[in-house]
């Protein structure tokens, strides 16, 4: 009769015990600390003299009529007073210049990012005859002022008839090298994977923009939409060259012709200054987090 082998039977392993770091913490020595404080105290220094103008220019426009430039200087007024904002706020045509304002930096900054991104998608993806040359000398317009092609420009759009339109405060600015090149870096490190499996899906050029890369391309549009938004909201020179016609004045605009005619009124200019800043102010802090998370993205490769 045949003896069945016998299987010795199988002990389970001894439980394994992956050893943890200890963690130390670092002892806070008195040199330590002091670093620490003289940190502190410069980061606090910084941080105030950025503020003080804003928030000067904010608790001016509580102020009276005399107590802006008064001597003594006195950073606080006496008496807290909103009539200044009230005042400026029930001003239709500053009201009218801050909504004919924010509708043209709408329209600029959504067409600066379809027209930049497209752009940057030529240049990241495609191969076309002169890319070589053409990119280099869309790179060499970051490095022309603006103020030594302001005479041509004005030239340009003289002889298009665009004078005193919203259209000359729009159109000659979208296209930007910067924010084409910014977007590109952003575009060259998205997968080529994703771009040949919308092909084989029968994607075109066309499709593959708007279907793959348009979706991924938050991160980049955030800062691009704050810096094309904030040029157009803070632009001054461009308007008073090309804008005569009051009901189409910008901000800025407005806010110097208000310096220029009432002068001694500097408690109501303040306000107004306030709440033309304000928009800008909203946008940092709303989009604080992706600008300074996104804006390495231009060094990537």
């Amino acid at each position: 009769m045949a003896i069945a082998p016998t299987i010795p039977a199988i002990e389970p392993a001894a439980e394994t015990r992956v050893p943890t770091r200890s963690r130390h913490r670092r002892r806070l020595t008195p040199a330590r600390a002091a670093i620490l404080a003289l940190k502190f105290v410069a980061g606090a220094i910084i941080v105030g003299l950025a503020l003080f103008p804003l928030a000067w220019m904010v608790i001016s426009g509580f102020k009276l009529r005399t107590e802006v430039v008064r001597t003594p200087f006195q950073f606080f007024p006496d008496v807290w007073e909103v009539q200044n904002y009230v005042q400026i706020l029930s001003d239709p045509s500053f009201v009218r210049t801050l909504a004919i304002t924010g509708l043209g930096a709408v329209i600029f900054t959504t067409g600066s990012i379809m027209i930049n991104s497209m752009a940057a998608y030529a240049f990241a993806r495609l191969e076309f005859v002169g890319k070589r040359i053409v990119w280099p000398l869309v790179l060499m317009t970051m490095f022309i002022p603006g103020m030594t092609i302001l005479l041509t420009s004005f030239i340009v759009v003289t002889k298009l008839y665009m004078l005193d339109t919203l259209a000359v405060l729009i159109l000659p600015g979208l296209a930007s090298a910067a924010h084409v090149f910014f977007v590109r870096q952003f575009y060259l490190n998205i997968p080529s994977s994703l771009e040949e499996a919308a092909r084989v899906d029968g994607c075109g050029r066309w499709g593959v923009y708007f279907r793959v890369f348009l979706p991924l391309s938050k991160a980049p549009f955030v800062v691009v939409g704050i810096g094309s938004f904030m040029a157009y909201w803070n632009s001054f020179v461009w308007p008073v060259l090309t804008i005569t016609n009051p009901d189409l004045f910008q901000v800025q605009q407005y806010l110097a012709n208000f310096r220029g005619e009432r002068s001694s009124e500097l408690g109501l200019l303040m306000a107004g200054s306030a709440l033309a800043a304000a928009p800008i102010i909203i946008l940092f802090l709303i989009f604080q987090r992706q600008i300074i998370a996104n804006i390495k993205m231009a060094g990537l490769k």
